[in-house]
């Protein structure tokens, strides 16, 4: 299975408007790598949260804030 993940918008119910990079990956590491670099550029586009999906399973979601 792919892993992917699962753009949720700002206000927690509509996706993001956008073009939103529609990436895959082999692993679970790899696509947690690619959110920790690419996570501050998403939540500047109107993501508030994201759920990492294995395949249509979902593992977890999770929000994009820094910690204060």
């Amino acid at each position: 299975m792919a892993w992917t993940w699962r753009y949720i918008g700002a206000d927690g119910a509509t996706p993001p408007d956008g073009d939103l990079p529609a990436e895959a990956f082999t692993s679970r590491g790899d696509a947690e790598s690619w959110l920790g670099e690419n996570w501050r550029a998403l939540a500047e586009d109107g993501v508030g949260r994201v759920a990492l999906m294995d395949g249509d399973r979902e593992v977890y979601a999770m929000a994009l804030a820094t910690a204060e």
